[in-house]
């Protein structure tokens, strides 16, 4: 860009989308309610999606995968269970404050863990547009749980 291009930094810049003015017009998987805040044709973004979740008390969400995009889910409120796997086979749980990283092809179901209280998220992807492939899965009864290990944080014994 040379000197006499200016940008207009008051449509081009900023912006701030109220939270009640997400967009529910996006894919959805069954159990769950996914909101846009952030895309391409919302703001323009270039590079991600951001927006929320919602799963009512109790209830768990089909089995997908994003394709090749990353997910982070912030937990705002409630317990998430997440299973994952070829037959969702793992699982971990995360609460309010909790980050949840899902790799690209991942197949996952997420959970409400509680019975009484609404699991309220906030979701963002690496990409500008949403891509949510559900799948037919047959889970096992039982999956192994998982736990965040490095070499800070071992397993619990």
């Amino acid at each position: 860009m040379n000197e006499t291009q200016k940008i207009d930094w008051k449509t081009q810049g900023v912006k701030v989308i109220p939270g009640s003015s997400l967009d529910t017009n996006t894919p959805q998987t069954p159990g769950m309610n996914r909101a846009a805040a952030i895309n391409y044709a919302r703001v323009g973004a270039q590079k991600i999606w951001a927006g929320t979740v919602s799963i009512c008390a109790n209830a768990k969400t089909g089995a997908h995968h994003h394709g090749s995009l990353e997910s982070v889910i912030y937990v705002i409120r409630g317990k998430a269970r997440m299973r994952w796997g070829d037959h969702l086979e793992f699982v971990a749980e995360a609460e309010a404050g909790d980050f949840i990283y899902v790799p690209p092809y991942v197949p996952h179901q997420e959970i409400n863990a509680s019975e009484s209280e609404r699991l309220e998220c906030v979701l963002v992807r690496s990409d500008n547009e949403a891509v949510v492939v559900n799948l037919d899965i047959a889970p096992v009864e039982k999956p192994e749980a998982v736990y965040w290990v490095d070499p800070i944080h071992k397993a619990p014994t």
